[in-house]
């Protein structure tokens, strides 16, 4: 019965931020269809997919230890996506994992959040901010990756180098959080 609700209301889910909320308060209240969602995430040629990316932002958001457990099932996925509209809350989903980890030190997440998972969202960070993605996705990566520097010491530099060298190329968004990341690079003690 639930599952059958929870389909059905990410099929009539619209792109308002309170209908949004409306459906993940149903899941949090549901935590059992947590699985099923994350399934939805992944149907890539289905509307419900990126609709269903749109929720699980805000489930996770409230209660992102409900994520630690189906990581594995996250990054395997991941790298498959390609719709913007479901890009963009998942790679918000990506920035939050590593503030959880890097600046927040929250145990779940050091300890969930493998070394392999880490190379996969690297390469799915990288992806983004080098590909056709659209702004939101590509700002949320370029943090993901500043976070994931403070571990991989090679992907410090790296970013710098893409961020001085496309900046200009780019939006007022894209420029202020590249600006900003540039900036925390800069005070970051040097080897």
């Amino acid at each position: 019965m639930a599952s059958e609700s929870l389909r059905q209301k990410l099929t009539t889910l619209k792109a308002y931020r309170q209908t949004r909320l409306d459906v993940a308060q149903y899941v949090l209240r549901n935590p059992h269809t947590f699985p099923e969602l994350l399934e939805y995430c992944f149907h890539f040629d289905s509307e419900i997919s990126y609709r269903a990316c749109w929720v699980l932002e805000f489930v996770c958001l409230e209660q992102r230890k409900l994520l630690a457990s189906h990581l594995d099932l996250f990054f395997t996925q991941l790298p498959k996506v390609y719709k913007d509209q479901a890009l963009r809350p998942l790679a918000k989903l990506c920035e939050h994992i590593t503030e959880a980890c890097y600046k927040d030190k929250d145990p779940l997440w050091i300890d969930a959040f493998t070394s392999q998972h880490k190379e996969q969202m690297i390469e799915c960070c990288f992806d983004w901010l080098l590909g056709e993605e659209k702004v939101a996705c590509k700002v949320y990566a370029m943090s993901a990756l500043y976070y994931l520097g403070n571990e991989f010491n090679w992907i410090h530099p790296e970013l710098h180098r893409i961020l001085t060298e496309t900046m200009h190329a780019h939006s007022a968004a894209y420029r202020a959080r590249g600006r900003h990341i540039l900036k925390k690079l800069q005070t970051l003690p040097r080897e």
